[in-house]
């Protein structure tokens, strides 16, 4: 690993992290749909807290955004203390979320699930921010980034993957074990795997740059001159909004194909092609342009979800070959899909002189967060097929009570988790065709930022003169 700045330590610390966080993030986007089906709760009006908590984001990561931009730590560092505090809020947080006491009447349960929400949100806006900076803060090499970002997101499809299939099997039929006991023991693995980084984390790389301190005006003003941050997470909060089918694939399972545990199957033929993409991604990206690469996995898995839609539900064998095919342009992008935060950030540098880079990653944590308005677009779907209200603890007992949906309901739930996510993604189109950074040009500018390289021999380098992109 040639002209590689951090050590292997810090490398593995950090994918564990990842690991971790996603775990976390997967215990919410996967099973918190689910369980509050589970305990009785209105869909409707579970769909409109979370956007009311979507909507509030907006303002709490904006905080914290100019928080980290303006807050000095004595250390000298600007993430690992973040990151110190994480590790202990995410888990603790998990474990509240899941906690809803069955006895407590509806407005209880309603106001329980709000407020624990809000901390869990809160608490990981504390790690998406600081994790990704680190990586900008170990090293000025983009190829060694893309690696690190790519194995980062090999190991968090890997926590997704454990997650997923550990509490799909601890709460199914066969099992029957409450979501409450599942949260801890979930907690704890993210507690375990997220405190490495504190110890073998390290911040080397300084910018010629300012970090300024700036107003809400500023921010603003920043996000208007830096044009690919705002047309990259457009695309990416469309297409994100839309993944639905994460927050009924349980339901999809039990009710089409006979079982929740045909999710594992499904969960399985999805990370096969993921972690083969991730693993060879470093590779490939030497070879291929990072965002086009990504533009055309989009493509794909638009085409993949229409087929999915229309010859799905003809058998189990059929379903499962088309989430197969689906499942190799979804490797693509997830695999890429947050690799390129520190692209736009050295061009907002670079074009501004600003080093916002606490602005940026608050637009990424944001924008991340605001995918899980999936959760409440499904349930509205749901609604408005007239899905029935359920009350059981785990699918156990959702099969011992033989509680069936009608024909509507269950069309509802097939549109919800087959082609709302292709008709997104391809609407996410639109904003990508318009991002014209490629990995060339960007570590041209990050040489300039971190002054090893002067602007005039750049520019004279690059693919494009990018002035024009400046509003």
């Amino acid at each position: 690993m040639n002209n590689y700045q951090s050590t292997r330590p810090e490398r593995f610390s950090i994918w564990s992290y990842f690991f971790g966080q996603s775990m976390a993030n997967s215990m919410l986007s996967g099973f918190l749909t689910t369980y509050l089906m589970l305990v009785g709760l209105d869909l409707g009006q579970v769909a409109i807290v979370m956007v009311l908590v979507k909507l509030w984001d907006a303002v709490n990561d904006t905080i914290f955004g100019i928080l980290f931009d303006t807050i000095h730590f004595k250390s000298g560092h600007q993430s690992l203390p973040w990151l110190r505090i994480s590790m202990f809020a995410i888990p603790i947080a998990t474990i509240i979320l899941f906690q809803i006491p069955g006895a407590m009447g509806s407005a209880g349960k309603m106001l329980w699930f709000v407020l624990a929400y809000i901390l869990w949100d809160a608490s990981y806006t504390l790690s998406d921010i600081p994790i990704y900076n680190l990586v900008t803060r170990m090293t000025v090499n983009l190829d060694e980034r893309n690696t690190v970002l790519s194995s980062g997101r090999m190991l968090a499809l890997a926590g997704t993957f454990v997650t997923s299939q550990m509490v799909t099997f601890l709460i199914s039929e066969n099992v029957g074990l409450p979501f409450s006991q599942a949260a801890l023991l979930v907690a704890l693995i993210i507690l375990i795997t997220m405190v490495p980084v504190s110890f073998a984390g390290r911040e080397r790389v300084k910018t010629v740059t300012t970090t300024q301190k700036y107003s809400l005006a500023g921010m603003w003003h920043y996000l208007r001159q830096n044009v690919y941050l705002r047309r990259y997470y457009i695309g990416f909060i469309i297409s994100g909004v839309s993944l639905t089918y994460a927050a009924v694939d349980l339901f999809v399972s039990y009710y089409f194909f006979g079982s929740a545990l045909v999710s594992s199957l499904t969960l399985v033929i999805i990370a096969i092609p993921m972690l083969i993409f991730a693993s060879m991604m470093g590779r490939i990206l030497k070879r291929v342009d990072k965002f086009r690469l990504f533009f055309w996995g989009n493509v794909g898995f638009v085409g993949a979800s229409v087929l999915l839609y229309l010859f799905g539900r003809a058998s189990l064998p059929m379903y499962l070959a088309l989430v197969a095919v689906r499942a190799i342009p979804m490797a693509i992008v997830f695999t890429l899909n947050l690799t390129f935060t520190p692209d736009v950030v050295e061009f907002g540098t670079y074009t501004s002189g600003v080093d916002a880079r606490g602005i940026a990653f608050a637009i990424q944590s944001y924008a991340g967060k605001l995918t899980a308005l999936a959760q409440p677009l499904g349930l509205f779907i749901l609604a408005a097929f007239h899905w029935s209200p359920i009350h059981a603890s785990s699918f156990a007992v959702l099969a011992h009570q033989h509680i069936t949906q009608s024909s509507v309901a269950l069309q509802g739930l097939w549109l919800t988790a087959t082609l709302i996510p292709g008709i997104g993604y391809a609407l996410a189109l639109i904003p990508y065709s318009r991002y014209h950074l490629n990995d060339h040009d960007v570590q041209l500018m990050a040489d300039v930022n971190a002054g090893k390289l002067n602007r005039a021999t750049a520019e004279a380098q690059m693919s494009r003169h990018y002035g024009g992109d400046r509003t």
